[in-house]
Formats: C-alpha cells, sequence, structure tokens
C-alpha cells in the first residue's frame, strides 16, 4: 500500500492541473517563432540546470539509485515515455488547436489506469467501463464539427495531429505507470532530474538554441514560464502520485481540459490574433464535458 494524504496529494495535483491547462496555450502562442523541437529542449535544459543545481546543494540528488537491480529497466521505460511524450505533445500542436489537444489527452489518464490493470492487477468495476465508454461518446461530440474531415481524410495535417497527440497521451501513460514503481524506491526529484537531463542531451543535435536570441519581450516571458511550468508541475505531480492514490491524482487531471477550453476562450476574446481557438458549438462543449465525466468515473468509479 502507498501512503495517502489527500491533504498534501489535492493541492498538489489541482496546481498540476492548472500548470498542464496552461501549457499549450503558451506553447501555441511561442510555435509561431520557435519550432517544438527547440522549444522542448530549452525546457528540459533549464529544468535540468536548476535541479541539478538545487538538489546538488541540499545533497538529495542520488541518480545511481535508478540505475541499480530492479530500478533500471523502470527507469530507461520511464525516462524514454516522458521524452517521446513531450516530442510528440509539442510537435501535435503544431497541427491542432490548445483546446482539441487538451481533450484527446484525457487518454492519458485513462491508459495509466488500464495499464494499471494489467499490469499492476488493480480491478475494473462496471462504472470504470461505463466512464470508457463516456469517453469515447464525447470525443465524437466534442469533434462533431470535424467528424466527416476526419474520417474523409481531408484535412490530414489535423488528423496528423491528432494521431501524435494520441501517441503522446500512449508514452505518458508508460512514464505515469513506471513513474508509480520507482517512487517506492527513489525519491521523485531524482527520476525527474535524470528525465531533464536526458532531455538536454537527447535533443540538443536536432535543436536550434540560437533562435531565441530572436524572440521579443513576450516570447521570452513564455520561454521562461514553460521552463517553470517543466519544474513545478512535474514536480508536484510526482508529489502527488507519491503522496496519494493514482486514481484520485488521475481524477483531478481529468479537470484539465476544461480549464484549457475556458482559459482559451478567455484569452481569445481579450487578445484575438493570440492563438486559435477551436471551433465549438453546444454538442461539442457537451461532449468535452462527457470526456471529463467519463475521466472522472474511469479513474474513481471502483467505490469503496
Amino acid at each position: 500500500m502507498y501512503p495517502s494524504n489527500w491533504r498534501v496529494g489535492l493541492p498538489l495535483a489541482l496546481t498540476t492541473a492548472f500548470l498542464w491547462a496552461l501549457l499549450p496555450i503558451a506553447m501555441k502562442g511561442l510555435i509561431a517563432d520557435m519550432d517544438s523541437t527547440t522549444i522542448t529542449w530549452y525546457r528540459f535544459f533549464g529544468a535540468a540546470l536548476f535541479a541539478v543545481a538545487y538538489y546538488s546543494w541540499k545533497r538529495e540528488l542520488e541518480l545511481g539509485q535508478l540505475f541499480r537491480g530492479k530500478l533500471l529497466p523502470y527507469t530507461i521505460l520511464a525516462v524514454g515515455g516522458l521524452l517521446a511524450n513531450y516530442i510528440a505533445y509539442a510537435t501535435g500542436l503544431n497541427y491542432i488547436t490548445a483546446g482539441a489537444l487538451q481533450v484527446l489527452i484525457q487518454l492519458a489518464p485513462l491508459l495509466l489506469l488500464v495499464f494499471s490493470v494489467i499490469w499492476l492487477g488493480e480491478r475494473f468495476s462496471p462504472r470504470q467501463w461505463t466512464g470508457v465508454l463516456l469517453v469515447c461518446i464525447g470525443f465524437s461530440l466534442f469533434f462533431n464539427l470535424r467528424i466527416q474531415e476526419l474520417v474523409s481524410g481531408e484535412d490530414r495535417q489535423y488528423l496528423y495531429g491528432v494521431g501524435l497527440v494520441v501517441f503522446a497521451a500512449l508514452t505518458w501513460a508508460v512514464y505515469g505507470l513506471f513513474q508509480k514503481k520507482i517512487v517506492a524506491q527513489s525519491r521523485p526529484h531524482n527520476l525527474l532530474t535524470l528525465i531533464y537531463i536526458a532531455g538536454t542531451l537527447c535533443f540538443l543535435p536536432v535543436a536550434k538554441p540560437a533562435v531565441a536570441l530572436q524572440l521579443d519581450t513576450l516570447g521570452w516571458g513564455l520561454l521562461l514560464f514553460l521552463t517553470a511550468n517543466t519544474l513545478i508541475a512535474y514536480g508536484a505531480f510526482a508529489k502527488a502520485m507519491a503522496s496519494w492514490e493514482a486514481s484520485r491524482v488521475s481524477a483531478t487531471l481529468a479537470l484539465i481540459p476544461l480549464m484549457t477550453l475556458a482559459l482559451s476562450s478567455v484569452i481569445s476574446a481579450l487578445w484575438p490574433d493570440y492563438i486559435e481557438v477551436e471551433p465549438m458549438n453546444w454538442i461539442s462543449w457537451l461532449g468535452a464535458f462527457t470526456v471529463v465525466l467519463g475521466s472522472l468515473l474511469a479513474a474513481i468509479g471502483r467505490g469503496r
């Protein structure tokens, strides 16, 4: 059994949800001036610098633990999963809107739950299967204005973006599953620091760091926010997973798409030229709420 403390886990999960809700909005505003791979590299580079300096100063950096015994394969899978998630997520934003991305990425906690059933032996209740069904129905409702072009393949770029985000959800679930195993034996910041270092090294050959010199004040502000987002959001997520049940954390994260859609609408109203907003009618909004409801049922539907 993992220790459970909702007074710690809930605020951390809500912090993660809010920062992840803002993440695609900020990235969408920066992608026009910097390619997604370079943005991803800067996020890892900034996070790695801070994490290594801070945890080395506190003498709390013990990366060697992650390469010992049974933790080694878990570490490889967790690191590979999150690196793939980052690049697929960022690249997908080139082709779809921030709101659509956040609705689709709800597959991630759902897949994490399914993986937990398959590999951790957790049981799936009828209510949780109902949740899965609602998520599927919600997707069809949310994309009702685009279903024809998606099915016919008319908008290949949008379809490609959808595929990238689905892949990002799958790889995030892989990370989440093995991260949960790792934090039972090693402190969360060790894995995150290793991921930041690995991301910095892996993406450097294809990144273009010099592009940052051409950014304006807003661009630098967005880049700094994205770097801070990397540190704070994943740090909060790791600690939430270590102190609260995975199902409860997943349920809290289910609120992210509604937060992103609401924030996108507000930002679009205030600054119309900043980002493209997903075209939505009342059926689309119903679909978004249905996806969230399904995610909640799937995450906490087991009952007592």
